[in-house]
């Protein structure tokens, strides 16, 4: 089985450093490329990845921020382009696999001919051990009526993420979505339906690619024996659920509904009607910059429904200039 490791990388330095000689320990067997998008960092980042001589290591230097989205797309076709892979495996700056984690993969049967998956998600946990919500994967609940009512009526997140007793399991779970922190795609996927789609820039990426590959007739699997570390944080500050920089704001609005049409179906409008308001309250949190979030808000949801996804990055920093 033949596997390259594909990560994307802006403006975090000491994050990559770390992941990338978690990866270069990894033996050739068990790791065979190690792909960076390197997008457009200025922390020093394409000096230090030039010093590096490991013949496994790919680098890329964008001349633009690409997002994480664009960074997975550039990675993904690189990747194959250049280290014709039978499965690559995705993850942020900030993440690496645990030790022995790739060897796990590697060792077990995975394709779907041999009782495995298309795609197959890790178990990604925290430094501090605890299970990363924010990669939590989960079955589409809009598909499964008594998974929707279980998640309307009280569990919440719960009713459609994997419970957090499977961390401890040994056995694969089926998945409709999953996260691009430890997310094994076969070759078979990447040739049948493509790239994840790099305009999306950040957020939301990841299970969108889940659902239309999942739509497809896909498989995707959970195996807990597969491990990573991702050390993240998504928001900052004392202030709760405030987005920091601000410009985050409409990525987040904007992939949510694209992806929630995804997801929902024809239940998206009145998800819709839900949601819009619950995100219009939401600007009480921003004090001084409450008209710069509803102005990204609403920019946000125009395009959402609109599924546009053709304002760049230069003018969504623009959109998020105080005025």
């Amino acid at each position: 089985m033949k596997l390259v490791a594909i990560v994307t990388t802006h403006n975090r330095l000491n994050e990559l450093k770390i992941t990338v000689e978690r990866l270069l320990v990894v033996t050739e067997g068990s790791l065979s490329a190690i792909v960076v998008v390197n997008n457009c960092s200025s922390d020093g980042t394409q000096a230090w990845l030039d010093t590096q001589q490991d013949p496994r290591l790919l680098v890329h230097h964008s001349d633009r921020n690409l997002g994480g989205a664009g960074g997975f797309e550039v990675g993904m076709r690189l990747a194959v382009k250049e280290c014709d892979p039978d499965w690559v495996v995705v993850m942020d700056d900030d993440a690496r696999p645990h030790a022995g984690a790739f060897d796990q993969f590697v060792s077990a049967s995975r394709d779907k001919v041999s009782g495995g998956a298309d795609v197959w998600a890790a178990a990604v946990y925290y430094p501090d051990g605890e299970i990363c919500e924010m990669n939590r994967p989960s079955v589409n609940p809009f598909w499964k009526p008594a998974v929707f009512l279980k998640t309307l009526f009280g569990a919440g997140r719960d009713g459609y993420h994997i419970a957090r007793s499977t961390y401890e399991g040994r056995e694969p779970q089926p998945l409709d979505m999953a996260s691009f922190v430890g997310m094994f795609i076969s070759r078979q996927v990447i040739n049948e339906m493509g790239y994840p789609e790099g305009a999306l820039f950040l957020y939301g990426d990841d299970v969108i690619y889940s659902l239309r590959l999942r739509r497809r007739g896909f498989t995707m699997l959970f195996d807990p024996l597969v491990r990573f570390e991702h050390n993240c944080t998504t928001f900052s500050g004392h202030t709760k659920g405030v987005y920091n920089p601000l410009w985050k704001v409409y990525y987040n609005y904007r992939n949510g509904l694209i992806m929630y049409h995804n997801a929902a179906g024809i239940l998206f409008w009145p998800l819709l009607a839900l949601l819009v308001p619950k995100w219009l309250f939401a600007a009480r949190r921003y004090d001084v910059d409450r008209k710069t979030y509803l102005r990204l808000t609403r920019r946000a949801i125009v395009d959402g429904v609109l599924a546009r996804k053709t304002l760049t990055h230069d003018k969504v920093l623009a959109l998020a200039k105080t005025r």
